[in-house]
C-alpha cells in the first residue's frame, strides 16, 4: 500500500520535535479493531502495560493518543485505528498541537466532530 502522508514539507505539523505527524489519506482506510484487547508494539508504547481493552472508553482514548502521537508508519494507523471511532472520539483525545493540526487540515470533518 502507498505510504500515508506525513505532509513531507519543511512546515509540516510535528508530532514531536523533528518528527512529522503521520496522517491517513482517508478515514475509511482506517480499519482497526473496535472491540477486544489490543497490545501495542513497543515502538508505540514504551510502558510495560501495553494492552488496551477497547470496551473501556478511557483505555480506548489512551491507545488512540499513543498511536497518533508515536507512529511513524502508515500501517500502524490502518491496523490500530478505526476511522468511525476516531471521528467519534476526536474531541476527547489529548494530542499534541501538531498532530491535531495535521489531522484536521487533512480531514476537515474532524474539526466539526
Amino acid at each position: 500500500m502507498p505510504a500515508l502522508s506525513p505532509a513531507a514539507t519543511r512546515t509540516a505539523p510535528l508530532a514531536r520535535p523533528g518528527r512529522p505527524a503521520v496522517v491517513a489519506r482517508t478515514l475509511t482506510e482506517l480499519a482497526g479493531p473496535t472491540r477486544g484487547v489490543v497490545e501495542l508494539p513497543l515502538r508505540l508504547m514504551w510502558n510495560a502495560e501495553r494492552t488496551f481493552d477497547l470496551g473501556d472508553p478511557d483505555e480506548l482514548l489512551w491507545m488512540y493518543e499513543n498511536v497518533l502521537r508515536e507512529t511513524t508508519r502508515a500501517d500502524d494507523l490502518r491496523l490500530l485505528i478505526d476511522g468511525r471511532t476516531l471521528h467519534r472520539v476526536w474531541r476527547l483525545l489529548n494530542l499534541p498541537r501538531g498532530v491535531r493540526q495535521a489531522w484536521e487540515s487533512r480531514h476537515r470533518g474532524l474539526r466539526a466532530a
